[in-house]
C-alpha cells in the first residue's frame, strides 16, 4: 500500500470509531510489512558442510537456521569433540532479507576457524510467520539462537560473537546489552534511532509527518512493546560490556555514514571500533575485501589463533 492508501485509511479511521481505527492499524502493518524473500543458495553450494535446524523462539514460533562447523572440528570424533571447542559467530540479517543472503560471510569466517550459525528471523526466509516482525522480535530470534549455539557440542560458549546487518546490526546491538553472555559483537550498517529510520520510510513514502507520521510512529512503538529511545542502537551500545566492531560503508544511502558515528559518539565504556568501507547498504562485496579486518578483530577480543584455541 502507498502513501495515498494510508493517508485515506488514516483519513477514514479518524471520521469513524473502531472499525475505522482497524483499517488504519490494518493500512500500517501492510505497508510496514517485510517482504519474505526465498532462499536462492545454501552453505552446500560453497563447498561447506552444514546442517539444517529449527530453533524454537518466541510465542510458539521456530526458526530456520543454518549451523557451519569450524573446519578443524568437522571431523572430529564425537567422543573427542568437548575438548576441540571452536569460536563461533551467530550472523543475523537486515530487513526483508535471510540467511542465505549473508553467505558470503560463511566462507571467510570458516576458513579462519570459526563455526557458524546464519538464521532467519521470524517472518524471514524459511522461519516461521508471526503477527508481526520488529527490531525487538529479531533481538529475541538472536537470543534464542544464541542459547542455542551456546549449547552446542563443539562450540566455546564464552567465544561467541554476535554479527547483523542492518536491522539485524540493530538487533544484535540490543540482545548483546542484554545478554552479557556474548563475547563480542559486529554491527554491520545499523541505523542510530529507529525514528529516524521511519522518518526517511515516511519522506520516501511521500506520507506528511503531521498528522499521519506521528501517528504511525505512536502506532508502532506501542503494537512492539518498547520505545524507540530504548531500542535505539546510540542507546543500546553504551550498556554492552564487550567490545564491539561497527562497520559502515561510506556510500550507504539507506542509512547515512552519520549514524554510525552517532553510534560511536555514544559509546560511553563500551570498546568500540569503528571500521569504514567503500560500498552501499545491501553490498557484501567490499565487506568481503576486508574480511580480514574483521575477522582480525574477532581473533582479538576472542584470543582466537595459537595461544587461544
Amino acid at each position: 500500500m502507498g502513501a495515498p492508501g494510508l493517508i485515506a485509511a488514516f483519513t477514514a479511521g479518524a471520521a469513524t470509531l473502531a472499525g475505522g481505527r482497524a483499517l488504519v492499524h490494518w493500512g500500517i502493518r501492510k505497508g510496514l510489512a517485510a517482504p519474505r524473500v526465498p532462499h536462492h543458495t545454501e552453505p552446500g553450494a560453497l563447498g561447506l558442510a552444514f546442517e539444517t535446524l529449527r530453533i524454537g523462539t518466541e510465542n510458539g514460533k521456530s526458526l530456520h537456521a543454518w549451523f557451519i562447523p569450524g573446519p578443524a572440528r568437522a571431523a572430529v570424533a564425537e567422543a573427542e569433540v568437548a575438548t576441540a571447542a571452536a569460536p563461533a559467530v551467530l550472523v543475523m540479517h537486515g530487513w526483508g532479507g535471510n540467511a542465505a543472503l549473508m553467505l558470503p560471510l560463511a566462507r571467510p569466517l570458516h576458513e579462519a576457524g570459526y563455526a557458524t550459525l546464519f538464521v532467519d528471523a521470524r517472518c524471514h526466509g524459511a522461519s516461521d510467520d508471526d503477527s508481526f516482525a520488529s527490531l525487538p522480535r529479531f533481538a529475541e530470534d538472536t537470543e534464542h539462537a544464541f542459547a542455542w549455539l551456546s549449547t552446542r557440542a563443539g562450540v566455546d560458549p564464552a567465544r561467541i560473537a554476535l554479527l547483523g546487518h542492518s536491522v539485524g546490526a540493530g538487533a544484535v546491538l540490543f540482545a548483546a546489552s542484554r545478554t552479557p553472555q556474548v563475547a563480542a559483537v559486529v554491527s554491520v550498517a545499523a541505523f542510530s534511532h529507529p525514528a529516524a529510520m521511519m522518518r526517511r520510510w515516511l519522506a520516501a513514502k511521500r506520507i506528511p509527518e503531521k498528522p499521519v507520521g506521528r501517528y504511525i510512529l505512536d502506532y508502532v512503538q506501542k503494537t512492539i512493546g518498547h520505545r524507540f529511545d530504548d531500542i535505539a542502537p546510540v542507546t543500546t551500545i553504551a550498556r554492552i560490556r564487550r567490545p564491539v566492531l561497527l562497520v559502515h560503508g561510506a556510500d550507504d544511502e539507506v542509512v547515512p555514514i552519520d549514524e554510525a558515528m552517532q553510534i560511536y559518539a555514544m559509546r560511553g565504556d563500551t570498546p568500540v571500533e569503528l571500521m569504514t568501507l567503500t560500498g552501499d547498504h545491501e553490498s557484501f562485496a567490499d565487506l568481503e575485501h576486508h574480511m580480514g579486518r574483521l575477522v582480525g578483530f574477532l581473533d582479538r577480543v576472542l584470543a582466537v589463533g595459537p595461544s587461544g584455541l
